[in-house]
C-alpha cells in the first residue's frame, strides 16, 4: 500500500519520501486521529494559536 506525502516548500503531493522538484523531506497531510483522551492536544492548540491560524 502506498502512502502520500506532501512537499511543505512547494505544496505538490507525491509518493516519494523526498520531493523531487524541492529536493527536501516530504510530510504526511492527514492530521492525526480523534480522541477524547488526546494526551498532546493542549500543545497543538497553543502551537496552533501562536502561529495565528
Amino acid at each position: 500500500m502506498h502512502k502520500i506525502f506532501k512537499c511543505p516548500e512547494c505544496k505538490e503531493y507525491t509518493l516519494e519520501k523526498i520531493c523531487k522538484r524541492c529536493k527536501i523531506k516530504t510530510i504526511n497531510p492527514k492530521p492525526p486521529k480523534f480522541s477524547l483522551e488526546d494526551r498532546f492536544g493542549k500543545y497543538r492548540r497553543i502551537y496552533k494559536n501562536e502561529l495565528g491560524n
